[in-house]
């Protein structure tokens, strides 16, 4: 391993310092270690929202169902450009929580992509995927490529799928990467990829990198809650060297050849994945992809989903301009 200690406390207010023992107890209790999910436990922490036909700040939200069979649905933001007949560039969203928890409608999801359509502007479909471990890989690429093909054929109103980004925290990010690899394998009539926003993405390897040894217990996501949504998410026999972990590992496919978008990265200082996040941008330019990595260097893995922290500020406004940046939308203002 390279490099030095680093510090291993980040500044958090109060509230989160309180806050965030108690969501990691549950979390940890939630998940057995027989490899499956107490489900209601979980749902002491895991609020649900409720659709708002009515504006809330401006943004109204509803569901569409793709795939009962297996609830695959997704939930639909539209600000008040799209209601007042503005086309808006689409951002496909995926959340996070290590495959196995939270959904599109949970409270914390359903606030951030609310907040992120107010003021990018932009419409969200944040879609709602299989869990693990009662569905392992590959369910989950399956759910996204199959959300992108029902939009390519069913476009909602007020937007400009020609405009579309790919976007995801955490596994979500996992999930985005993927996800926009396959799509570039495939022939859509109406729908065109221009950018990628992994959030911190949820990425693994046998070796243990630096920042999982000395960032072993994040306040949010620990080496131990890790390997566990690993074992729990990959083929029974799998290690994490799997392409779906290792993205640029020793299993890993080759995807120099093929339709990638410009892609934003976001790194946490204080995330156990930062170096992870590192090495994928390096090996997205290695692949002759074009990449922008930006950190905030106090940022705990999750930072974006608590608005007092003022990188969370600092997101929305790089996501902003690279989103004009990559559609032109915007520039007026």
């Amino acid at each position: 391993m390279a490099g030095g200690e680093i510090r291993k406390s980040p500044e958090l207010p109060l509230r989160l310092r309180l806050v965030l023992p108690i969501f990691s107890a549950v979390t940890n209790v939630s998940l057995r270690r027989n490899g499956t999910v107490n489900r209601r436990f979980f749902g002491l922490v895991d609020f649900k929202s409720s659709t708002n036909k009515k504006p809330i700040k401006g943004v109204t939200t509803s569901d569409t169902t793709v795939d009962s069979s297996r609830n695959l649905w997704f939930r639909l933001y539209r600000p008040r450009e799209a209601a007042a007949g503005e086309n808006l560039p689409v951002i496909v969203y995926f959340h996070g929580g290590g495959f196995s928890l939270f959904a599109a409608n949970s409270k914390p999801y359903n606030d951030f992509c609310l907040n992120l359509s107010r003021i990018l502007p932009a419409i969200i479909v944040s879609v709602n995927y299989r869990h693990s471990p009662e569905h392992r890989y590959p369910s989950q690429y399956d759910d996204g490529v199959d959300a992108l093909k029902f939009l390519d054929d069913n476009p909602p109103e007020n937007t400009d799928l020609s405009r579309c980004f790919i976007a995801g925290d955490s596994a979500g990010g996992n999930l985005a990467h993927h996800v926009t690899v396959r799509a570039g394998e495939l022939e859509f009539r109406n729908l065109k990829i221009v950018g990628l926003i992994p959030i911190q993405p949820f990425f693994g390897g046998e070796e243990r990198t630096d920042s999982e040894t000395q960032l072993a217990r994040g306040p949010v996501l620990s080496l131990k809650l890790a390997d566990w949504y690993w074992r729990a998410f990959l083929p029974e026999g799998s290690d994490r060297d799997h392409a779906a972990a290792n993205v640029f590992g020793p299993k890993s496919s080759d995807i120099s050849g093929v339709k990638f978008p410009k892609s934003l990265v976001f790194v946490g200082g204080f995330d156990p994945l930062k170096d992870r996040h590192k090495r994928y941008c390096e090996g997205l330019k290695k692949s002759g992809q074009e990449v922008k990595m930006v950190e905030y260097g106090n940022a705990i893995h999750g930072f974006y989903a608590f608005p007092e922290l003022p990188e969370s500020g600092l997101f929305l406004k790089e996501v902003r301009e690279f989103i004009q940046e990559g559609t032109g939308f915007g520039d007026q203002s």
